[in-house]
């Protein structure tokens, strides 16, 4: 699920300096100087872009596919710790 949310965040940032190069063309001409002067901080931003929305995407796909991983769990802790269990043959692993 990390991967996932660091791949989504690494082709969103792609994406979104992709299309700020496409829109700042007016500056070509001065980026060496640009990169020059300010190129820690520009590498500082997109790398805490990056974080935030490699969060952002964790939090959210595990709120979507974690919702109900308790209650299933508790619901299977309550099959197997019952007497008339399907699991018969997983009894003498969980009670030693």
């Amino acid at each position: 699920m990390i991967a996932n949310a660091a791949f989504l965040a690494a082709i969103t940032v792609f994406l979104l300096l992709a299309w700020l190069a496409g829109e700042l063309q007016f500056l070509a001409p001065y980026k060496a100087v640009l990169f020059r002067e300010h190129g820690t901080l520009i590498a500082g931003v997109v790398l805490v872009l990056f974080a935030n929305l490699c969060a952002l995407y964790y939090t959210v796909a595990r709120g979507l596919f974690l919702r109900e991983t308790g209650r299933k769990l508790r619901h299977l802790d309550r099959q197997l710790g019952s007497d008339d269990t399907a699991l018969e043959d997983l009894r003498p692993f969980l009670n030693p």
